[in-house]
């Protein structure tokens, strides 16, 4: 069961690395943290090509790099907007709509499609943000879905979660083409290079601002590195799909980091609702 361990430390790594990011975007704007959240996890993730055997690369590697990971950064940017304009206990739940947007993309990209299970998982998750804000369902059955999409940041995260859908197929063909280290470290690397001049140009006095508060941005990459990291060794030793699963519980670590440390409301119904949206996630990897 040592996957299960590396699973949930996958799942609470994420967690941390929102917490970190929303603490930073206080003081700091979106594209500062989100250049960081990459480049300070190579620190990190480059010594592993030290242990791991340099894979062969396939014709279709360059091609999903360069789709993925420009893909990639823009959904860098619109995460740590999300997180930043709204809770976390509302905002990171939605990322769990990516499975949903997957029944679009996959049959188009990789061939796949979900089974009746996998079905009754995407009603679970659309039924889980339902739940999210069901308090303002007496002003309408449609009030918490409308509610939902009046606020910034889950709008946002639901755009994050649709190009995830697109993105995941990339990084299936990108590890396809290399393996599963390889592709992490060739992903962050190019998601770098190219966040770096879009800081430059958005962010005023961006460098003064990294050299003078490194010491809190240094974590942001550092959970980072771990979740991937701890990711891909739980893959090796099991399926995907119970992995990425267990990963998807730091919707319900997020809900209840945005109480304990950020004082957000609701708590109730959106970690039920957060909850029932993992579920759902479940169902679907499972199918």
């Amino acid at each position: 069961m040592i996957w299960f361990i590396f699973a949930i430390l996958t799942a609470f790594f994420e967690s941390l690395k929102d917490v970190f990011s929303k603490k930073n975007l206080k003081n700091i704007d979106e594209y500062i943290v989100s250049l960081s959240l990459r480049l300070f996890a190579l620190p990190f993730l480059i010594p592993l090509l030290f242990f791991i055997e340099i894979p062969s690369l396939g014709n279709q590697f360059w091609i999903a790099l360069l789709i993925g990971g420009s893909l990639n950064v823009i959904t860098t940017v619109l995460y740590m907007k999300a997180i930043k304009y709204s809770d976390l206990s509302i905002t990171v739940p939605m990322v769990t709509f990516t499975p949903l947007f997957l029944l679009m993309t996959s049959p188009l990209i990789v061939g796949e499609f979900p089974n009746f299970i996998g079905l009754i998982g995407v009603l679970l998750i659309v039924f889980g943000s339902y739940t999210l804000n069901i308090k303002q369902r007496h002003e309408g059955y449609f009030t918490p879905f409308k509610a939902l999409l009046k606020e910034k940041g889950p709008k946002l995260m639901l755009l994050v979660a649709f190009i995830w859908s697109i993105t995941s197929n990339f990084d299936k063909i990108g590890v396809r083409n290399s393996s599963p280290i390889f592709w992490v470290i060739a992903i962050n690397v190019f998601i770098t290079l190219v966040m770096f001049p879009i800081m430059l140009y958005k962010s005023q006095r961006s460098i003064q601002q990294i050299s003078t508060s490194y010491k809190t941005l240094l974590p942001i990459g550092l959970f980072g590195a771990l979740t991937l990291i701890f990711q891909m060794t739980a893959i090796n030793l099991t399926l995907v799909a119970y992995v990425i699963s267990i990963k998807r519980t730091s919707a319900i670590m997020s809900v209840l980091f945005g109480y304990l440390i950020f004082k957000e409301k609701g708590i109730k119904e959106r970690l039920l609702g957060a909850t029932i949206m993992v579920i759902g996630v479940l169902f679907i990897t499972l199918s």
